[in-house]
């Protein structure tokens, strides 16, 4: 069928099967809107890690997929019932190739959304869509086109954030890729621990890696005596590296192992070709936006918008919610391990 002709057919919005699978992969990998968070893995951990109902969605034309939506539904008795593209993800909506695809889409969303009878609809676009909806607009993320020259990148970082690099290389710090998620989960849980958050299960991040294989990545930073210092999972998604989940150790703010493990990190996807780097979403007027700005870093709104059905303001599920403020002092109170056993529970229907 010719291109003009198949735009021409009819659109058809239908649930995904898992019978989908390769070609919703196909499509998301080509469509330029899609993201990491687009690939239909992402379901199967919705579904199995976090135990949430899914709904996602395509869009056909004479057979052909032109366009996708994945959407999880939350039910919390704590945090209130959404439907959510997506949870755990920064970047989410809908991914297509048209308008059309896209209005359609969205509308299938609103009428599962009202049959759910949710108290509203979220879509995690990178792009404003509805002006008259209620948006979120505390967070921002950072992206940048890196240079192939690896020493092109570091001079393109501004000068104090440079000399903390600099520093973390006199330091005698190391970095490596590890084959499991053992170092990493220790820091990343400590890390949240410190600040009050619930951490996510060691179960999740063991099934990203099984999920995603190559596609996914830890790197570790060790001081010169073999300490544990700072690590990340990262993602791999075209010419891409998403940096997502990290944690530290006390003494790598003075040894900069933080700087260093996000400078090794970029170099090493230089060295591989990679093309951007994607330090991920942060909240305005933290220590996180603030760290991603020295590094030169341009932040870029993201449009978190929700469609309100049986509630007037929008959900506040974050550590920034004063109304969280003494659940946050209690939790860093808590023995570790205790946090790392409720936490998952908690964690799972924040998204």
């Amino acid at each position: 069928m010719r291109p003009e002709a198949e735009f021409m057919a009819a659109l058809t919005v239908r649930a995904a099967t898992d019978a989908d699978r390769v070609a919703w992969n196909a499509f998301v990998e080509h469509c330029p809107p899609a993201t990491f968070f687009h690939l239909y893995e992402w379901r199967d951990l919705m579904r199995d890690v976090f135990r949430h109902r899914t709904h996602y969605l395509i869009a056909e034309r004479a057979g052909r997929i032109c366009g996708v939506l994945p959407l999880a539904e939350v039910k919390s008795r704590l945090f209130g019932h959404s439907l959510v593209s997506l949870p755990f993800a920064v970047y989410a909506g809908v991914a297509s190739e048209d308008e059309q695809a896209t209005s359609a889409l969205e509308a299938e969303a609103q009428r599962i959304a009202q049959t759910l009878g949710v108290a509203h609809l979220e879509f995690r676009n990178v792009a404003a869509r509805h002006a008259d909806w209620p948006t979120e607009d505390l967070y921002v993320t950072f992206r940048k086109v890196m240079s192939p020259d690896v020493d092109e990148n570091m001079k393109a970082i501004p000068r104090k954030q440079r000399a903390m690099v600099r520093k973390g290389i006199a330091n005698g710090l190391k970095a490596a890729f590890d084959a499991d998620n053992s170092r990493f989960f220790e820091l990343y849980s400590d890390n949240v621990h410190r600040h009050g958050t619930p951490a996510l299960s060691r179960r999740y991040f063991d099934a990203l890696r099984s999920t995603f294989g190559e596609r996914c990545s830890v790197m570790t930073v060790e001081g010169p005596d073999g300490a544990w210092l700072s690590s990340v999972m990262s993602f791999h998604f075209r010419d891409e590296i998403l940096p997502y989940y990290a944690g530290d150790a006390v003494a790598a703010r003075d040894l900069a192992a933080n700087d260093f493990k996000y400078w090794e990190l970029m170099r090493h996807a230089c060295e591989r070709g990679i093309r951007v780097f994607d330090y991920g979403r942060s909240k305005q007027g933290t220590g996180s936006f603030s760290f991603k700005k020295n590094w030169g870093f341009e932040p870029t709104p993201l449009h978190y918008e929700y469609c309100l059905y049986t509630r007037d303001s929008l959900p506040r599920n974050n550590p920034s919610n004063p109304k969280y403020k003494l659940m946050i002092e209690a939790w860093r109170r808590m023995p570790r391990a205790l946090a790392n056993t409720l936490g998952p529970f908690i964690v799972r229907n924040l998204g």
